[in-house]
């Protein structure tokens, strides 16, 4: 496992160097005929999840993911705020165009009352996006499967990990939504899944078909204590994620969340995506 961690490291490491160096990407990804691996058979999106540039501008972010070639954005509030007026949503996704991003849900955005909950569903429609990454007290599931079909939107709760008491893990998050609308279901946060204790390939398995949205990260530690870290550092096992994602047929994105040096965070973000670009094209 260790010599396996190692060489997608280093493979990941040459993805992100790709990132300015168009040429090594074609030596890294070409096979013994001359054809590129994976291209053809690789169903993955990649995104960011926004609250990766928390403490950025949209123009820093829109920068950054265009340097990384990342065109998928899930839309956090402190870019794009709740009360948006029309014009602003549309300025806003003009601005995403001219760096060819999109942003293709909202979230996470914490519900605790009915009227957060009216709130999220309008803002989504007005945004123009069907996928709300939310996070409901227990209590309000009844009323997000009343929106839910009322709206025709898939929501995906986002897990936590032992951070907060609800939604910790992706089983706590499959036993409060299975019986419900089957257009609610997660957003399978990797890192927090395992730092609650849990096999996030397991559980990707296991629960794959609630399963709408993925935050990727790494961890450093399978407890409260694990701290974020670049992909491939960790603990997590992405090649096996990665071939669990396509046995299973996972179509869904796949967003970066980072959250290790978010003040200072690019060198960390573009490693991190070169690995999983690595991985998901060489697996």
């Amino acid at each position: 496992m260790e010599n396996s961690r190692r060489k997608f490291f280093k493979q990941g490491m040459a993805g992100a160097l790709a990132l300015t160096l168009p040429a090594m990407v074609k030596a890294e990804t070409a096979n013994p005929n001359g054809k590129k691996k994976g291209k053809s058979e690789n169903p993955f999106s990649l995104g960011m999840a926004g609250y990766t540039f928390v403490h950025f501008d949209l123009e820093t972010t829109l920068k950054t993911m265009k340097r990384l070639g990342v065109k998928n954005l899930c839309i956090k509030d402190f870019h794009l705020p709740l009360n948006s007026t029309d014009e602003q949503i549309k300025a806003f996704h003009a601005k995403c165009a001219e760096y060819g991003v999109k942003g293709y849900a909202v979230g996470p955005i914490y519900m605790k009352s009915e009227a957060e909950i009216d709130r999220a569903f309008e803002y989504a429609k007005r945004v123009g996006v069907k996928l709300i990454v939310g996070v409901p007290n227990y209590e309000l599931l009844p009323y997000v499967d009343k929106k839910v079909k009322e709206y025709d939107f898939h929501y995906a709760i986002h897990l936590h990990g032992p951070d907060i008491k609800t939604y910790p893990d992706a089983t706590d998050v499959w036993e409060h939504t299975k019986d419900l609308d089957a257009r609610i279901g997660m957003c399978l946060d990797v890192g927090h899944d395992l730092r609650n204790g849990c096999d996030p390939v397991a559980d990707l398995r296991k629960y794959h078909t609630r399963v709408f949205d993925m935050h990727i990260k790494d961890v450093d530690g399978a407890s409260k204590a694990g701290k974020a870290i670049e992909l491939g550092r960790g603990l997590i096992d992405f090649p096996a994620l990665v071939k669990m994602m396509r046995k299973v047929n996972y179509t869904g994105m796949c967003s970066l969340e980072y959250e290790k040096d978010m003040k200072d965070p690019f060198l960390g973000i573009a490693e991190s995506i070169g690995y999983f670009k690595a991985v998901s094209e060489l697996i």
